[in-house]
Formats: structure tokens, sequence, C-alpha cells
């Protein structure tokens, strides 16, 4: 199945981007070039390979939580760009 500049269109309105006609062209030659080399990977044989989740086996990968003492308010809030006595102070996204 040959990429179509329209189709890359659909898609770019999709995803809400604006592509010029330069950036248009330039995106189905390279998405066009992703799909080839997918058709390729679905040529080899995988009947006899089992499915992974991961590349490599991991059990439990994460540490085990200890419990610490918990830095100075003061010194969490000296690089804040603003702040009140207690917390970092940022702009109100919805409303006031």
């Amino acid at each position: 199945m040959a990429l179509t500049p329209e189709k890359v269109k659909q898609v770019s309105l999709l995803a809400r981007l604006q592509l010029s006609d330069a950036e248009l062209e330039l995106m189905t030659r390279q998405l066009g070039r992703v799909l080839e080399y997918i058709d390729k990977l679905a040529e080899v044989d995988t009947e006899n390979v089992a499915p992974l989740a991961h590349a490599m086996e991991l059990s439990n990968v994460f540490a085990d939580d200890q419990v610490a003492a918990s830095l100075p308010r003061e010194e969490v809030l000296a690089n804040a760009p603003k702040r009140d006595d207690a917390c970092y102070r940022v702009p109100a996204v919805l409303g006031d």
C-alpha cells in the first residue's frame, strides 16, 4: 500500500498539525519509508517465537522502600520562583 500525501494530510489533521506543502512532501516520503520497513518486518517468520512484554526477563526492578528524613521545607522552597510560607505558588489554570 503506497502512502499518499492525502493520507498524510488526513493524519496530520487528526494530530492537529499544520504542514506546509514542503513538510507534507517530506513527511509522505519519510513515513512511507517507515511503512516499508514495517512491511519487511512482517515477512519475518515468528511462528515459534513467544510474545514478549519486555526484551529482557525482569522481575521486580524497584528498590525496597526505606523510611528517610525529608528535606527541610525552607530548603525545598529556596529555589521556587514564587512561594508562600508553606508551598509553591503557580498561576491558576482553571480560573480564579
